[in-house]
């Protein structure tokens, strides 16, 4: 047996063993011995220096080392099987799960109704979306690729920016009629504020305009981690709400809100991430969807390409 073909054989026995739990079961379902499922996962301790497997007399149990070792070797022969099933069907049907993990309100507005497209395209695939305002775990919880707002901290994942993520201020016609424009920031401490109380909630708005900057602490007593709840409220006249812009672009359209202090800048705008967990081989398919939520973007976000003809602009709001 040469060294690649050994290896192979450690690898193979190493996840046997942490897939049926024994040795016997391991030499089972391989077809060997159960020493000889010893003899290679001792021969694999020995090259790398290090014990993947706690043995009692009725027991064996991976050790970290190996529990980590198991998963990569386990993720490196999915590749390989996947590899070579797109070559043997020519490149062009793509199978296997693909997990995404979407932010669940701008998700369910603006990719939701687009990503029956994507699956269309690809029927061998088995489409997973989480819709969560919460940031996953991408490699504990197994997901391929995320789609982040805001700003990224310096987390290790593989990231694609697809573009720019702006909060706006909106407020409803008729609550502008009975309490009155916003020419500043500062004016805003006179009015509601609906406070968003959820995963990504910000205590303050650190708003700039030039060299001019300014704080509110919104103090409305309306609150909800909803924020479609909170969008409702705004648009029934309870208050001001600050939103990424993808939330309340059709409701600038319809008129429903009016944007307020349009040349003022949060300085918590950040971008739109696309996230994968590593920089390594990428499966067929995750490249796919890549490419695909890539050209969706393209030209900016979708919020942003709204047809000019049906864009609402109300009195207030200039």
């Amino acid at each position: 047996m040469d060294r690649e073909d050994s290896r192979a054989a450690e690898h193979a026995a190493l996840l046997a063993l942490a897939r049926e739990g024994s040795f016997v079961a391991a030499g089972a379902a391989l077809g060997r011995h159960p020493t000889i499922v010893s003899k290679r996962l001792a021969a694999l301790e020995r090259r790398l220096g290090v014990r993947l497997v706690e043995r009692t007399t009725r027991h064996v149990r991976l050790t970290d080392a190996g529990e980590q070792l198991t998963e990569r070797v386990r993720r490196a022969t999915d590749a390989i099987i996947e590899a070579e099933q797109e070559a043997a069907a020519g490149g062009s049907v793509l199978r296997g799960r693909l997990r995404l993990s979407l932010p669940a309100a701008m998700g369910r507005q603006w990719l939701a109704p687009a990503i029956p497209d994507f699956a269309r395209r690809y029927p061998g695939l088995d489409i997973e979306v989480d819709y969560a305002e919460r940031h996953v775990d991408l490699v504990g919880e197994g997901f391929d690729v995320a789609l982040r707002l805001g700003s990224l901290g310096d987390s290790g994942l593989v990231s694609r920016r697809l573009g720019d993520h702006r909060i706006v201020l909106g407020a409803s016609p008729a609550y502008l009629a009975s309490h009155g424009v916003p020419e500043r920031p500062s004016d805003l401490a006179a009015h509601s504020l609906l406070r968003y109380t959820g995963p990504v909630a910000t205590p303050e708005w650190r708003m700039k305009k030039d060299g001019e900057r300014e704080t509110v602490v919104p103090n409305g007593g309306y609150r909800s981690n909803d924020i479609g709840a909170l969008l409702e409220a705004a648009r029934q006249g309870i208050g001001v709400v600050g939103f990424g812009e993808w939330a309340m672009a059709r409701d600038f359209r319809t008129g429903a809100l009016t944007q307020l202090l349009p040349q003022w800048r949060l300085e918590i705008d950040g971008g739109i991430y696309l996230l994968r967990p590593s920089a390594g081989f990428m499966p067929a398919r995750t490249e796919a969807f890549i490419q695909w939520i890539c050209a969706l973007f393209d030209g900016g976000p979708p919020w942003r390409r709204l047809p000019a003809a049906e864009r609402f602009e109300h009195p207030l709001g200039t």
